[in-house]
């Protein structure tokens, strides 16, 4: 195996190893609570993501007893009157980070240890696949503080939970279980806490070896189902002929054919 290539972050540590980037939010005396420092560290970490071909799964986790407290509402105490201009800065790469984990082809994965309040929430719902700790809790707390939900709750909760859902815990600010989290669809999977780690690796481990250019199609296909159904379908007819074209797809064809399993190199 290729030893690992490791970048340098004030707030997040990164490593990539057998085709996996490990984003790890390390702000754990915060409660990896978001400042204007892991927005941009998160942005660049995720376009760092996005732009290294080796790079065929994510897998998205924290320091800490806590996954991501949301904002980091000691900052925006502290710039007073500048607050709204912190906010616009803060959600611009925060926003960024969204949205490069949203289209890049590589799926993200979330590893959900303890609390995953406000933006932590938002970050679960925006991933790909998410698994939780038995003692993991979940809360959107915006509105408790007077504020409104942001990295791209509004967008990713309605379409997993429906309208009134999304308003309880938004309006109402519910506190979710693992095992709610599990029921209502948030999270994927709910292991014991001592496992989690091993976990999450296995699950990125795996989808690591996949067939990469096809996970990215189907995830940007799922992403546009705003679409009416002819121009979706018009989608999906692009998307497979586009992916029958790669060594995968032939290779899984065959491998299919001949009754073994198929050996995916993501190209």
């Amino acid at each position: 195996m290729k030893p690992a290539t490791q970048m340098q972050f004030e707030t997040i540590l990164y490593e990539v190893q057998g085709g996996v980037a490990r984003l790890t939010l390390n702000r754990p005396d915060a409660a990896n609570s978001i400042n204007l420092q892991l927005a941009k560290d998160l942005a660049y970490a995720a376009m760092e993501a996005d732009e290294d071909s080796s790079v065929r799964a994510v897998l998205l986790s924290a320091n800490g007893k806590m996954f991501c407290a949301g904002g980091d509402l000691r900052s925006f105490a502290a710039a007073e009157d500048r607050v709204p201009f912190l906010l616009k800065e803060i959600t611009t790469y925060l926003h960024a980070a969204v949205s490069r984990f949203a289209r890049m082809r590589a799926p993200v994965i979330a590893a959900v240890n303890g609390a995953a309040a406000g933006a932590g929430f938002s970050l679960v719902a925006a991933v790909d696949l998410a698994i939780a700790s038995e003692s993991s809790s979940f809360m959107m707390a915006y509105t408790a503080a007077g504020l409104v939900p942001d990295g791209s709750s509004t967008f990713f909760l309605p379409r997993t939970l429906g309208r009134r859902r999304t308003l309880e815990l938004m309006l109402l600010n519910r506190r979710l279980s693992a095992a709610e989290a599990l029921d209502w669809g948030i999270v994927n999977r709910v292991v014991p806490d001592a496992e989690l780690a091993a976990e999450a690796e296995k699950l990125a481990t795996t989808i690591a070896s996949g067939p990469t250019g096809a996970y990215g199609l189907t995830k940007k296909l799922v992403l546009s189902t705003t679409e009416s159904l002819e121009a979706q379908m018009e989608l999906e007819t692009r998307a497979i002929s586009d992916v029958a074209r790669t060594d995968d797809a032939k290779g899984g064809i065959r491998a299919f054919l001949e009754k073994r399993k198929p050996t995916f190199q993501g190209r």
